[in-house]
């Protein structure tokens, strides 16, 4: 299990910045480990924990402050898919060549 959790997390890493679920799979991964190695236990823990944090965070910003957290994240996906799209010579959607 530690292999199959190690080639996950790392998957999820590789992932991290591309739109989709990147960050869920590091913590699958990591759950994985943590069947096995304590140290992964207690990092799964922690990881749980900031994203609590995060998340109460967030929930207690007003609506303006929430609205330009989405704002920013839609931007920041957008701006990963257009260069991955550039970078992959499949060219932007919507300039002409």
């Amino acid at each position: 299990m530690g292999v199959l959790g190690t080639l996950v997390v790392l998957l999820g890493l590789v992932l991290v910045p591309f739109p989709g679920p990147g960050w869920f799979i590091v913590f699958v991964g990591l759950g994985i480990l943590a069947t096995e190695f304590a140290w992964a236990e207690r990092l799964l823990d922690f990881g749980r924990a900031k994203f609590r944090a995060w998340l109460r965070w967030v929930g207690r910003q007003r609506l303006a402050i929430r609205v330009l957290i989405s704002v920013a994240t839609l931007a920041f996906v957008a701006g990963v898919v257009l260069l991955t799209l550039w970078l992959s010579g499949t060219g932007l959607p919507f300039i002409g060549d």
